[in-house]
Formats: C-alpha cells, sequence, structure tokens
C-alpha cells in the first residue's frame, strides 16, 4: 500500500490497515522477547500486569509500560517504524507513551468494551493514536479488533465505568445512530498493523476459541500539539488503581 493512501484512509476513515508491516521472522523475534521477558519479570511486574485471574498465571491479559521492563522493547518503542509511522499519521512531532501487550487467552478471553481511546487519554487537542500489531491470527472468533468508520469526527462520546479489567471505561450509548451501517471488522495476520485515531470507536469480542490465543502489542504515541490535562489523568489513574485492587484484579 503506497504512503499516500495509508494516510488518507486514516484521515477519512478514523483508522487504516497495513499488511506484513513487520516479517514472520521480525514477528517471531518479537514473540520470543516477550516470551523471555513474561518468564523473566512475572513476579516483578507488578501493577504493570493484567490478569482474567490473578491466581492463574496463563491468564495474563495486558502488560502496561513494556518498553520500561526490557531494552528490546525500549528500542522497538522508541527507535523503529512504529514510531515513524505515528508521526507521518499525525503530520507532527510525536511522543512516545505507552507500548502494551494485550492477550485474550483461550476460553478466558473477555470482550472488549465499545470506547474511544482518547477518553482515557485526557489530552486538549485530543491529538493522538493508537496501533494494534498482531502477534496471532486474530477473526470473529477469537476476537478482531472492530471499527466505527468515520467515528472520530464525531467528538469525544459519553463513557461510564464497565468493571472490565484493563478497559473500564466504555461508551454509555452504543451502538448510537450510524454505528451498525458503518461498523467494520478486519481478520488479521501475525505482522498486520492497524492504527487508529484516538477518537476512532472500537472494540472486540471475547475469544471464543478454546485453543487459540490472540496476542499483540499496542503503542500509543501523542502528537507534539496535545496537552495532558494533569489534573484529570492523575484522578482517573488514581481511581482505577483503587478500583482494581479493590476488585483483587493486580
Amino acid at each position: 500500500m503506497f504512503a499516500a493512501q495509508i494516510k488518507a484512509d486514516y484521515d477519512d476513515q478514523g483508522y487504516t490497515l497495513i499488511r506484513s508491516f513487520f516479517s514472520p521472522t521480525e514477528v517471531h523475534k518479537i514473540l520470543k522477547n516477550l516470551e523471555r521477558v513474561i518468564d523473566e519479570h512475572r513476579t516483578t511486574m507488578g501493577d504493570r500486569a493484567f490478569y482474567e485471574d490473578k491466581d492463574q498465571a496463563h491468564t495474563l491479559k495486558q502488560i502496561q509500560r513494556l518498553f520500561e521492563i526490557d531494552p528490546y522493547f525500549d528500542d522497538l518503542f522508541f527507535r523503529s517504524r512504529f514510531a515513524e509511522l505515528a508521526e507521518f499519521l499525525l503530520g507532527e512531532s510525536a511522543k512516545a507513551v505507552n507500548m502494551q501487550f494485550f492477550n485474550k487467552p483461550p476460553g478466558a478471553g473477555l470482550p472488549t468494551p465499545p470506547h474511544q481511546d482518547g477518553f482515557y487519554f485526557k489530552l486538549n487537542p485530543c491529538r493522538a493514536l493508537t496501533m494494534w500489531f498482531a502477534l496471532d491470527f486474530a477473526d470473529a472468533q477469537n476476537g478482531c479488533v472492530r471499527y466505527v468508520s468515520g467515528s472520530q469526527t464525531g467528538g469525544m462520546r459519553s463513557h461510564n465505568s464497565t468493571g472490565v479489567l484493563g478497559f473500564s471505561q466504555g461508551l454509555a450509548e452504543f451502538p448510537a445512530a450510524g454505528d451498525e451501517e458503518n461498523e467494520v471488522s478486519f481478520e488479521v495476520q501475525p505482522g498486520d498493523l492497524l492504527v487508529h485515531d484516538a477518537l476512532t470507536v472500537h472494540w472486540a469480542e471475547g475469544n471464543g476459541s478454546a485453543t487459540r490465543s490472540r496476542k499483540a502489542l499496542g503503542f500509543i504515541y501523542y502528537g507534539e500539539s496535545a496537552k495532558l490535562d494533569k489534573e484529570a489523568a492523575e484522578e482517573y489513574q488514581k481511581k482505577l488503581y483503587s478500583d482494581l485492587k479493590e476488585a483483587g484484579r493486580l
């Protein structure tokens, strides 16, 4: 896909899909380093790690700030094609903010509620994007990503509590008018990359497969022009951490 088409899709639809962004060899290297990091740091990740069931190691569903844990992922986040693409799509210098591991374990991965990432970011203006990099084959059965095409143009919608680990806030009203007819979803192969605007409505079903995981890496970049509402962000993070601790999810 030509660069101009990638940018046009992102601007018009609120998302873009790049097939084979990384080769199978590169994906294999990422997976091996991920396995190593989880094995070496399983007991020391603290509040970075979220589990569907904290007492079951195989239900690990999310690792926050992966770049802080290991130099390999620091390089992948800050000094790679991901960072270059973020600046191209945002049209300005980009700040690397968070790198996450996501998984929907077979038979245990729960749905991701419809939401807008910008609600979590607390930015003004909301100039940011999220990358979702497939490490497994993902389809409707094991929880592929779904979007409302063009939803980034509608501004920030109202959100409320979901009770879902790692995605504590979801759209208060969904589907709204126009959402269903503009829904799109993508089956992806390892190495494919989805990128969406921070205002694009998206979600994923749970993992209905008894044998297949749905692993991915997430990359968050803010545009240089985006300013953080520090008070709102700190208040949100404090409440989120308190709720998760109380529920025994950390």
